[in-house]
């Protein structure tokens, strides 16, 4: 099943469907380096948006880790610079300025009631399924990093699961080579052309689940357990792979880590997989996240 898109991978990287010894010094190292539970991703800071250079090496140490990071801070106040001068801080400046975000390339992820963006899940108080940012981008705009920042929490409800993208593969390479290759095709999965009205407001978008960046190396993930807007390539082995995938993310697991985001607190990651549950908002003061979405990669990392 080889494709253009798996002979890109570089010689020698664990990646490499076909380097099965490259692969198994990775997965070792990979996972005694992979954090026990959430408490061994969660960095005490100050002030997120001014960090001191300890604070600094303690996040990036958990992101080069686990791909991501939790801190936590008494930084209270409402203030988009704080997301902004946090992922400056680690080399993420290109703002994925997408059609919900504010103008300033921060969205602020709150429930709103009206037409627009309350027609799209992250902007309701229902669950979120499985899913990497950006999944619906084409390739040249892929989401490889993303922040939340947590500005009031919800009254119930709201926790985040989180699992790296690449304990994801590893997981599913264990269980059958077969599935990572599946999902390294290059027309593995497409989103369908999103319309606003008689107008195509995007069009259809296919890409791989995974795939290998051919410069640095690194994995990238691109996945949804959306069941509406999405279309699996029509092939055995692509549908045998996310069927696993989706068994995979349903069970239980050391590595899928849970937390909810208490104001002064947020995720820095490479975009790792994450969900949401349901919440109910305190009618005082309702649930509020800022979200930037980068097409850096965390440096360092």
């Amino acid at each position: 099943m080889a494709t253009a898109l798996i002979d890109r991978v570089r010689a020698g990287s664990p990646f490499d469907p076909d380097n099965e010894s490259g692969y198994r010094r990775w997965r070792e190292a990979k996972l005694a380096r992979a954090p026990a539970d959430v408490s061994a991703l969660t960095i005490e800071v100050k002030d997120p948006g001014a960090l001191t250079d300890a604070e600094h090496a303690a996040m990036l140490a958990c992101c080069r880790d686990a791909n991501m990071v939790v801190y936590a801070s008494a930084r209270l106040d409402a203030d988009k610079d704080i997301p902004r001068r946090l992922g400056a801080r680690f080399g993420l400046l290109h703002l994925d300025r997408n059609w919900l975000a504010d103008d300033d390339g921060v969205s602020q992820v709150t429930v709103v009631e009206t037409a627009g963006r309350g027609e799209f899940i992250p902007y309701t108080d229902r669950p979120i399924r499985w899913h990497t940012d950006g999944y619906y981008n084409p390739p040249g705009r892929e989401i490889r990093a993303m922040l939340l920042h947590c500005v009031s929490r919800a009254g119930e409800g709201g926790t985040n699961r989180l699992l790296d993208h690449e304990l994801a593969y590893l997981m599913l390479r264990d269980a059958d080579p077969a599935h990572v290759r599946a999902l390294m095709l290059a027309d593995a999965m497409t989103i369908p052309a999103r319309l606003d009205g008689d107008r195509v407001a995007r069009p259809a978008q296919s890409g791989p689940v995974f795939s290998v960046d051919p410069g640095g190396g690194v994995l990238h993930m691109r996945y949804t357990a959306r069941t509406r807007s999405i279309e699996w390539k029509q092939d055995p082995a692509v549908q045998a792979a996310s069927a696993a995938l989706e068994r995979l993310l349903a069970a239980e697991s050391p590595h899928i880590h849970r937390v909810t985001l208490a104001p002064g607190m947020g995720i820095l990651c490479n975009n790792v997989l994450h969900d949401r549950t349901g919440f109910v908002d305190d009618p005082d003061r309702p649930r509020l996240l800022y979200r930037a979405r980068y097409q850096d990669r965390i440096a360092g990392t």
